[in-house]
């Protein structure tokens, strides 16, 4: 029996063990496919994992008659709750080791079943994890160790609604447990658009952007989530409340800033007014190909310091490239898009390739124009890669591979080092942990005037049994290059319990006191997401 973290009503189940719907998983042919493209694969994929098999015992709490009708004691919902979907989540439930299952699943329906189960759970010490879509890669919604007497994941789906639309302000007050398409599809009536989109977009909540400081598709201009962030409304255990619905003030510290990236630790983001832009209307999009990967990074650098600010601008190198679809012939690949709801961009792509190709870019002969226009075919074959790696990925684990992800931003300055050295450390690192040639391969996801987002891909053969410890070398040899370079230990992923070490190295002490005695203050009894942030 297994159950589904997605909104109720939902028609295609969510897998509990991997990433995404069930129905969209490689089957075993396809797994084997996969498996034979790397050295020290698994002769048969390890079958899919069976929440009848987890021996999931009773929970060690009951809620009270006031709040039974929100919580759920099934194994199957339990176990869907779990943990997030990186790949260290994957091989564990693969190999039957999911960790702690949390002893409750909570569903409230508004604020105040939110406000009665915090102050329930802080007197018999119960931990409590909010929880979204669950599609946390960084261990942000599960929970370790022993502290606490019971775990309830708080899963907010159930408000899931837009409660009220500014069209004057163009701006919306919404539910923060609306997932992505159900979000747009409340707001396209109005021709409006939150224009969000991560890669995790059918399977994360605005809440869970929120918390974790998101990072939509679009790689310049407004992406992060923050930028879209009007006023938000946070219950806390000691107390809720709401900020100001301001264009911009300069009245101190911000309100919101405290609690976006906070990562469910101070306070359960219940509701926000999120600022939304007309749906667009025009769109041209192409790509161009470099025979030089630092002549590309020159090259999108350029683009990024000029004011043309295109929606898409992924720069692959040839690895990604080639795995992706989007080139055969060793080059790297950029992506270009535009889009505006007031205007053709026509003019702008034309300007943009021109300005590629005076740094050694080729192509494209007929870029895509027009309303609804498609892209080119490396476009289209990077789009396709795009959404279906994640499916890939639990393939490959099915075969025993290692297959890691992980992004950070740096300045301009540093980039190119910055990239070498991940490449050749990180993959002499899983080279030695494996015994196994490894493919290191990078993509920039987002770029600003003064730095750039680089997202890395590691993939290797890994070793029956030892698949979450390689995991963990990585990640420690990966943590260790990004401090060195002054690179951020995530620039969307969220920080969670997985990229805890170098979050402490990165952020300053000041910062640190002042966080823990937040944290103190507005979660007294310790119940928030122990772990994550802080101790």
């Amino acid at each position: 029996m297994s159950a589904s973290p997605t909104a109720p009503g939902a028609a295609r189940a969510r897998s509990w063990w991997g990433w995404g719907y069930s129905d969209a998983h490689p089957d075993d042919a396809e797994c084997l496919a996969l498996g034979s493209l790397l050295p020290g694969t698994l002769a048969a994929p390890l079958p899919v994992p069976r929440v009848a098999d987890l021996r999931i015992g009773r929970p060690a709490v009951s809620a009270p008659d006031s709040l039974a009708h929100l919580v759920s004691e099934d194994p199957g919902t339990r176990a869907a709750h779990a943990m997030g979907k990186a790949y260290r989540d994957v091989i564990r439930a693969l190999r039957g080791r999911p960790g702690r299952i949390p002893d409750l699943v909570a569903r409230p329906r508004n604020e105040q079943d939110v406000a009665d189960l915090l102050e329930w759970a802080g007197g018999p010490g119960v931990a409590v994890i909010p929880f979204g879509g669950g599609s946390s890669v960084v261990g942000g919604v599960e929970y370790r160790g022993d502290a606490h007497r019971a775990v309830l994941s708080l899963d907010l789906t159930a408000m899931d609604r837009i409660l009220e639309i500014d069209t004057t302000s163009r701006a919306a007050r919404i539910q923060a447990g609306a997932l992505g398409p159900v979000l747009e599809e409340q707001l396209r009536p109005h021709g409006l658009t939150l224009r969000h989109f991560p890669q995790s977009f059918e399977f994360s909540t605005l809440g869970g952007w929120l918390a974790t400081r998101a990072g939509g598709h679009f790689a310049t201009g407004p992406t992060h989530i923050d930028d879209f962030v009007q006023s938000m409304h946070v219950v806390t255990p000691a107390a809720a409340g709401s900020s100001w619905r301001l264009p911009g003030s300069g009245a101190g510290p911000s309100p919101d800033r405290l609690f976006l990236g906070s990562e469910g630790t101070l306070g359960v983001i219940t509701e926000a007014w999120m600022r939304l832009q007309e749906r667009p209307r025009h769109k041209a999009s192409a790509s161009v190909a470099f025979s030089d990967f630092r002549r590309a990074l020159d090259a999108v650098r350029s683009l990024a310091q000029s004011d043309l600010a295109p929606a898409n601008c992924r720069l692959l190198d040839p690895g990604e490239a080639a795995l992706s679809g989007a080139s055969r012939d060793g080059s790297s690949v950029l992506v270009l898009g535009f889009e505006s709801a007031t205007a053709p961009v026509d003019d702008r792509l034309a300007i943009a390739l021109e300005l590629a190709r005076s740094h050694g870019g080729r192509g494209p002969a007929e870029p895509a124009q027009g309303h609804g226009a498609e892209a080119d075919t490396a476009v289209d074959a990077w789009r396709s890669a795009f959404l279906r790696m994640p499916y890939l990925r639990d393939g490959l684990a099915r075969m025993g591979a290692v297959v890691e992800t992980f992004e950070t931003a740096a300045t301009w300055d540093r980039i190119p080092a910055l990239i070498d050295a991940v490449r050749t450390e990180v993959g002499a690192a899983a080279a030695k942990a494996t015994g196994h040639t490894a493919t290191v391969n990078c993509r920039l996801t987002h770029v600003y005037p003064d730095g750039a987002a680089p997202y890395f891909t590691v993939v290797v053969g890994g070793r029956p049994g030892d698949e979450v410890a390689i995991w963990d070398d990585v990640k420690a040899v990966a943590g260790d290059v990004l401090h060195r370079h002054r690179a951020t230990i995530t620039h969307h992923h969220a920080v969670g319990r997985d990229h805890r070490p170098g979050y402490d190295l990165q952020r300053p002490e000041p910062f640190a006191l002042a966080l823990r005695a937040t944290k103190a203050a507005l979660d007294p009894h310790g119940i928030l997401n122990p772990g994550v942030l802080l101790d």
